[in-house]
């Protein structure tokens, strides 16, 4: 490879962090969660953008997500101590000040719902009654009691108020690919189940109220394989589909007056923006904007300007928040991201490949190729399996540089979406149900198959990385195909699926059986699946990377396939965060962990000569 700078790993790290954000309901400001202050922390910027202000003071706890009231005066967040993701219910001023902690059960997950239309009420779900069920909750911000709104069995999320503010919009929640939509009388409790679809599986996600109360859009994939929009009316009592594509839809905004609509595609990854006009259905001229990932979009509720704030991503910026003018035609980056002053063209961008599957399945990929390979030269990959595993490898900054830095230090990235991921409809999210470490294991066998046949590839020196099922993918591969790989490197990855279905969140628990297999029923076929059944096959170097506070993927996890390589004398290294849970919430230990894993991998993949 022919001389080029070397940026150091801190710079390609050197990002601030945007999780989450929330458009003030004027327009003239927009609330985010950010780590700026090396905690993840609750931030408000002006929507023209300049420095942003903080609003919370945390540096054990992290901020998660937030939401304003209707009128933009209070502000409700959820906030998790050291990772434990045991989200706790907080209320406070928009404009600053200490915020009120409304719930006090370190033993609970609480998630948010919404505030009523009068904005004294505040809806949210949490598992307080019982650690398997997840109820709905009303707290009264005048007398400070809390309410239990439905009476307990089975998994049920608080989404919005109806714009009368006497009904409750929720999701009843019975596994990843089976929803219901609920209406619930505030008054009364009373439950109405809008989308009952007994003998089939289908998802539903609500979306925005009309103004006048008729109804509201949600997404939904009922009898297709991908996810489009649809509307349900209270009049009539029945729903249609208003929106489809031939990808996923993943979100839908409504301007503030509720004439235009504007929703995101998802094809095969990259993200599609459309604005239409709602009623006629019109497409309304869009500047061009970065390809990449859109992450959220949203309107202003009371603005009447037709602007709307993009949370985005690319594979050479980080996730950041921008405010698209619609009428003027213009796109403003309100927040920044990229600290690390490393020149664009020094970022890689991706190609989307498909590779074949042993049964005839396409499994789509996505290849970074190092900058500057010489004719005849053959460099070494990381393959890489993103967690989930029902989720998508998408063109993003990934894994806060991870990717980048690694190209930049010539080492290929190949990271595919096998089968099991979102985005390619649900026959394919599907296949990985009660079959961990089976067909998505031969997935992996044909991606390192694929990049031996690459004629700039060494294929003795891939190594194989990956976070949670990734991880658990990781562990398999390393122990199931121990002549592939070099090295190999898990972050949080389950290595005994008995001892990991036992172990998760209470209100998991239910839904384990469907998903990854029953520790008794099973038994057989999770040992059989388990990558610690074969911890003595493995031979590349390995290293483990795990936080402590890991509710779902518990620290036992990692600590049994360590102490079983160990005894065998084989050569694996252990970093554990002991004020880390499921990935990392605080900047300092994600630089640590992070560069510990990209110099293992470097260590083992790259040559001194190179």
């Amino acid at each position: 490879m022919s001389a080029r700078p070397r940026y150091r790993f801190e710079q390609f790290f050197a990002t601030r962090r945007i999780v989450a954000m929330q458009p003030a309901p004027d327009g003239e400001s927009v609330l985010f969660v950010s780590d700026i202050s090396g905690q993840f922390n609750l931030w408000r910027v002006a929507s023209q953008g300049g420095w942003p202000r903080q609003l919370t003071l945390f540096t054990e706890d992290s901020v998660r997500e937030a939401i304003f009231n209707k009128d933009g005066s209070r502000i409700a967040f959820l906030a998790d101590h050291h990772g434990d993701e045991q989200f706790q219910v907080y209320l406070m001023d928009a404009v600053g000040g200490w915020p009120e902690r409304i719930t006090d059960r370190p033993d609970v997950q609480y998630s948010l719902g919404g505030f009523s239309p009068c904005g004294r009420y505040l809806a949210f779900a949490g598992n307080a009654a019982n650690p398997q069920d997840v109820d709905i909750y009303i707290y009264d911000l005048e007398t400070k009691e809390t309410r239990q709104l439905t009476p307990g069995g089975g998994l049920r999320y608080a989404f919005s108020f109806s714009p009368d503010g006497s009904k409750l919009l929720a999701v009843q929640f019975y596994g990843n690919t089976n929803h219901d939509l609920l209406l619930i009388d505030v008054a009364s409790g009373e439950i109405r189940n809008l989308t009952a679809h007994q003998g089939r599986e289908a998802v539903y996600l609500p979306g925005p109220w009309l103004k006048d109360g008729s109804g509201f859009y949600f997404a939904t994939n009922d009898g297709r394989e991908f996810q489009a929009i649809g509307f349900y009316s209270l009049a009539e009592d029945r729903w249609s589909y208003v929106l489809t594509a031939d990808w996923d839809i993943e979100g839908v905004a409504l301007s503030a007056d509720q004439r235009l609509m504007a929703y995101v595609v998802n094809e095969a990854g990259r993200s599609v923006l459309h604005v239409i006009e709602r009623e006629s259905g019109r497409p309304v001229d869009l500047p061009a904007l970065p390809a990449g990932v859109i992450l959220d979009v949203r309107f202003a509720g009371r603005d009447s300007r037709n602007r709307l704030f993009l949370h985005m991503a690319t594979y050479k910026e980080a996730a950041t928040i921008y405010l698209l003018d619609i009428d003027a035609g213009t796109l403003t980056r309100i927040t920044e991201s990229m600290l690390g002053n490393v020149p664009e063209e020094v970022f890689v961008e991706p190609e989307l490949v498909y590779i074949d599957a042993f049964d005839g399945l396409r499994i789509p990929a996505w290849l970074y190729r190092p900058h500057g390979i010489q004719p005849g030269q053959k460099v070494p990959v990381v393959l890489s399996i993103h967690g989930g595993p029902e989720a998508q490898e998408r063109p993003g900054y990934n894994y806060g540089g991870f990717y980048q830095y690694l190209l930049s230090q010539g080492v290929a990235v190949l990271a595919p979406n096998i089968r099991g991921s979102t985005g390619f409809g649900i026959d394919y999210q599907k296949r990985i149900h009660r079959d961990w470490g089976g067909a998505e294991l031969k997935d992996i066998e044909a991606c390192n198959r694929y990049l031996r046949s690459l004629d700039w590839v060494d294929g003795d020196r891939i190594g194989v990385w990956g976070g949670s099922f990734g991880g658990f993918a990781t562990l398999s591969a390393a122990a199931r195909q121990p002549d592939l790989w070099a090295c190999a490197c898990d972050f949080c990855g389950p290595s005994n699926l008995i001892t990991f279905v036992q172990s998760v969140p209470p209100h998991w628990k239910p839904i384990m059986k469907a998903w990854v297999g029953d520790a008794e029923e099973d038994r057989e076929l999770l040992i059989e699946r388990s990558p610690i059944t074969y911890v003595e096959q493995i031979k590349a170097p390995l290293m483990v990377v795990q936080g402590a506070m890991d509710p779902r993927v518990v620290k036992a996890e990692s600590d049994q396939m360590v102490e079983r390589l160990r005894a065998l004398g084989r050569e694996v290294e252990y970093l554990v965060f002991e004020d880390e849970g499921h990935g990392f919430t605080k900047r300092t230990n994600q630089l640590k962990g992070y560069s510990a894993m990209a110099d293992f991998l470097l260590r083992h993949l790259v040559k001194e000569d190179a």
